[in-house]
């Protein structure tokens, strides 16, 4: 019950990618770019990634760029965006789409022509610019960007995407010493106090991923403490539209190890409710994703399937 999870706790975007299937690269892979420009802030995106790159939108802003490699232009600019996504340390996380390896995600997205660059702020894509620019003037356009993003209260940066250290010896990743506390918590079985050490990691940096991964499992722990499971199975079971009840199953299904189970009665759930109850189910459920770890086969399949039950 203290295994600590790897990814994120998400929340779904705006552009319907149900058909969206084909495999692609993980989304910490850095595209290729000009020679000595570090991926740190840039992601290749592709059908599989898509859906997660937008998702990262909810705590900080997102630019799509789209490219073609007929296009010299269009990769010209991504490659500027690529080294400003440097300096603005975090500020916007770069995913760079080519649009014909992923022609799905141009069709999705609506994009008549490259080059193109998308701003994706809280799930919600607004177009930025259509055309190349010399860097200085994309470098002042991005900046005046951010300042109204600022103004608005919307602050949040993105975590560096290279990968941490390991042990020499096992290959094991090693424990970043701010999780530490958190982790020291929940093997004391202090489940609050593991709660509130993850939220002030995430109150610091909502973009600290592996802080909003562990306070999902942390928080999952917190609301099955002391839960009987036979009662709980009963309520559902009596209140088969009940949200509360639901969730209070599939929480217990996921700590049981019975991911599937779980996730398919939210699923089931959000097909059957509207409006408040139909938020409140599909909102548990991406918690649950991000409890379980968003490269798991199981969430990228359960995904899809909450896609097709809310479209």
């Amino acid at each position: 019950m203290t295994q600590q999870p790897q990814q994120p706790f998400s929340r779904p975007g705006a552009v319907d990618l149900s058909g969206l299937q084909a495999p692609g690269t993980s989304p910490g892979a850095a595209p290729g770019g000009p020679a000595g420009v570090s991926g740190a802030y840039t992601v290749q995106v592709d059908e599989q990634n898509f859906q997660t790159v937008l998702e990262s939108s909810m705590n900080a802003a997102v630019l799509l760029v789209f490219s073609s490699a007929r296009s010299p232009e269009s990769v010209r600019l991504a490659d500027d965006l690529q080294v400003l996504s440097n300096e603005f340390e975090g500020r916007f996380l770069l995913g760079r789409v080519d649009v014909d390896a992923s022609p799905q995600i141009a069709q999705a997205m609506q994009i008549p022509s490259v080059p193109l660059v998308i701003l994706v702020a809280q799930g919600r894509p607004v177009p930025l610019l259509q055309n190349a620019a010399p860097i200085e003037d994309l470098r002042a356009a991005i900046n005046q960007v951010f300042a109204q993003l600022t103004q608005g209260g919307f602050t949040g940066r993105h975590q560096p995407r290279a990968g941490g250290e390991v042990d020499a010896e096992t290959g094991e990743a090693l424990l970043d010493p701010r999780y530490a506390p958190a982790q020291d918590a929940l093997e004391r079985g202090d489940i609050a106090g593991a709660v509130a050490e993850y939220q002030k990691l995430v109150d610091a940096n909502p973009a600290d991923a592996e802080a909003a991964a562990g306070l999902a499992m942390a928080q999952l722990l917190h609301r099955t403490d002391g839960v009987d499971l036979n009662a709980a199975r009963a309520a559902a079971a009596a209140a088969p539209d009940d949200v509360a009840a639901q969730v209070m199953v599939a929480d217990l299904d996921l700590l049981g190890g019975h991911v599937d189970d779980a996730f398919n009665r939210l699923i089931e759930l959000v097909r059957r409710t509207s409006e408040g109850d139909r938020d409140r189910a599909r909102t548990h459920l991406i918690g649950l994703f991000g409890a379980v770890g968003n490269d798991d086969p199981r969430v990228q399949r359960a995904r899809r399937d909450l896609t097709s039950a809310l479209f």
